[in-house]
């Protein structure tokens, strides 16, 4: 028996999806809805389900990142998208990520039957042995790709922050072992290296102002502790902050 879940933001529709369409044709059985993408997530972390009919618009959700998080720890889970939203980009990029089909409402019963029909046939073949996944696959490596790009991005904009790896992983919707593992293999560096690597960027471009005391820079940066914004910054220039900001002096005079 194959296992369903349905989001949705409009409890009609999520309801109407459950009753209509003859599940049990295909062995399949809806275990849950939801009308809210976090609501939604929670649920997929209990019941692991391998179908999932889901919007990509909801308040607070950001689609494309879903999907790619539930690609990436999931790849096996088979998703049709349910929208009203109008925009081939952003469906070519749904599919990209790996939806096994996009669907624009109001659907045809025809098309959700088929919809349903091509998961299974999709699932059977994987158990069966017909279609072995390969961890890369065009799809995860699509899924890992668009969640690094994600984190890191999310870095660049709140590295002043006490920023730690759990943080970045709730924003991009994937366990922190599992974000871990994408940024070593998608960025080749971890989550402190890549901050660390954002955080001394940004002091290097401070330090070209005199005005500002190095200790000061350090804290704006996100280093709360001077002796590591120190090792971290002689670590990665090879020099200190002190001397960084006498060679940009210096080099201001030669020109």
């Amino acid at each position: 028996m194959y296992k369903v879940v349905i989001i949705d933001d409009e409890p009609i529709i999520a309801e109407g999806l459950s009753k209509a369409v003859h599940w049990e044709k295909w062995d399949c059985q809806v275990v849950a809805t939801a009308e809210n993408g976090q609501s939604g997530i929670e649920i997929i972390k209990r019941e692991h389900p391998d179908i999932l009919f889901s919007d990509i618009r909801m308040p607070g959700m950001d689609g494309l990142s879903m999907i790619a998080a539930l690609k990436s720890e999931h790849p096996d889970m088979q998703i049709t998208i349910l929208t009203g939203f109008r925009d081939f980009e952003y469906a070519r990029e749904a599919i990209r990520l790996g939806v096994t089909r996009f669907l624009l409402k109001p659907s045809k019963m025809e098309e959700l039957e088929e919809a349903v029909e091509v998961m299974v046939k999709n699932l059977s073949g994987r158990r069966n042995g017909e279609e072995e996944k390969k961890d890369g696959d065009p799809e995860e490596t699509a899924a890992g790709s668009f969640i690094a790009q994600n984190a890191v991005k999310y870095i660049e904009e709140n590295y002043m922050e006490k920023l730690k790896l759990s943080d970045v992983a709730d924003q991009v919707y994937v366990s922190q072992w599992h974000l871990s593992k994408i940024l070593n293999r998608h960025v080749e560096k971890s989550f402190s290296d890549i901050l660390n690597h954002v955080r001394i960027e940004k002091a290097k471009e401070l330090l070209k102002e005199p005005s500002l005391r190095i200790g000061d820079i350090a804290e704006k940066v996100g280093f709360l502790d001077m002796a590591h914004f120190s090792r971290v910054f002689k670590k990665q220039t090879g020099f200190s902050a002190n001397e960084y900001r006498n060679q940009i002096k210096k080099d201001r005079l030669n020109y």
